[in-house]
């Protein structure tokens, strides 16, 4: 099983974007999330060190914690940090997966489409972050 913990706050894959350049159209990442993917792309690649991506089907376990704003009263922020009240706000969990899947391809696995189970959830914290379990999937 590979365990990781991204340290710093999750962010959702955006659109990409299009441009025309000398006649060739052009398809790119927002540059928050393009930096994103990297900086999930580094941790992983020094807890992997040299490993091979794992290959075959794969279960996947991820939680994301985002931040919690400020001018809350009490009584929210508590509910919140217990996990009472959950993030029900944009942006979705599924563009949250679908950026950290992307950063960690060609590292922890070969590709995204070896995942054949994928539990997510979304919490607040006053420490965000992102965990992350992956294991190879048997079946029951």
């Amino acid at each position: 099983m590979i365990r990781l913990e991204f340290p710093f706050a999750p962010v959702a894959q955006a659109r990409t974007r299009a441009t025309n350049r000398k006649g060739k159209i052009v398809v790119y990442d927002p540059s928050n999330t393009a930096q994103y993917k990297r900086q999930v792309s580094i941790v992983a690649m020094k807890h992997m060190l040299g490993k091979k991506p794992l290959e075959g089907p794969l279960s996947v376990k991820i939680r994301f914690y985002r931040p919690i704003q400020k001018s809350l009263t009490k009584k929210v922020r508590e509910n919140r940090l217990s996990g009472k009240e959950r993030p029900i706000v944009k942006p979705d969990l599924s563009n949250y997966v679908k950026a950290i899947e992307d950063g960690l391809n060609g590292i922890i696995w070969k590709d995204d489409n070896l995942i054949v189970h994928e539990e997510t959830d979304k919490f607040y914290s006053e420490n965000p972050r992102v965990e992350i379990e992956v294991e190879k999937w048997e079946p029951e």
